[in-house]
């Protein structure tokens, strides 16, 4: 279910890499591939409001408050990479595995 690529360990917490699907019907965590978390998120993708949502519900899922939750690359992109801090990859992996 983990792809050991997407999420990492680092100082205060670990990265996670995803690819978005802005624009979608529902919002959905589809699982990994190609060293990403897929997620399909239903805002936009106009005036960083998809990646506001983004963060949102990666916080929301994890049970974390949005401030552990922040973008760190890829903000015009689909790849991107969040920060969640306080939390170890393996947390986060078990975690996610209701949701993939």
């Amino acid at each position: 279910m983990h792809d050991s690529t997407a999420l990492r360990d680092v100082a205060g917490g670990c990265t996670l890499a995803v690819r978005v699907h802005p624009g979608a019907r529902l919002d959905a965590i589809g699982g990994f591939h190609d060293g990403a978390l897929k997620i399909s998120i239903t805002a936009p993708p106009a005036d960083g409001r998809a990646n506001e949502a983004l963060i949102a519900l990666v916080a929301e899922w994890l049970g974390l408050p949005r401030a552990r939750v922040s973008l760190i690359a890829g903000a015009a992109s689909r790849t991107k990479t969040l920060r969640i801090t306080g939390r170890s990859a393996a947390e986060i992996q078990a975690a996610l595995i209701e949701f993939c």
